[in-house]
């Protein structure tokens, strides 16, 4: 089972990243964009930015971690059962989710930005 203090402390290790709120509710966010955020209580789970794409593959693969409501047809956006999730898996979708909103100047992989030969 994960936290918000988990989803907090995975995310820290990206560039840049900042606790903020977003629809009254605790955020993360990167140059001022959020990409991941706490459902309501009433609500629960996290709210990840993704591609259409990840969306349809990630409920397409039956994990009860992910869901959607009809609010979220459409959008880029998958909700995640924080009690359920696999933790590799969280931290993987954090990171995408930060690569969706984070500016062009930060998404360098630490591979590349680490590199002394080019």
């Amino acid at each position: 089972m994960h936290t918000w203090d988990d989803v907090v402390a995975a995310a820290s290790r990206l560039p840049e990243v900042e606790e903020s709120t977003w629809y009254r509710t605790p955020a993360l966010k990167v140059a001022g964009k959020g990409f991941a955020r706490l459902r309501s209580e009433a609500e629960g789970g996290l709210v990840l930015m993704c591609g259409l794409d990840e969306k349809e593959a990630l409920l397409a693969s039956g994990d009860p971690a992910f869901h959607t409501t009809p609010h979220y047809d459409g959008y880029g956006a998958i909700l995640v059962d924080l009690e359920t999730v696999d933790h590799d898996q969280l931290v993987e979708l954090l990171t995408e989710a930060w690569r969706l909103k984070a500016p062009k100047r930060l998404r360098v992989s630490p591979d590349e930005s680490g590199s002394a030969t080019h």
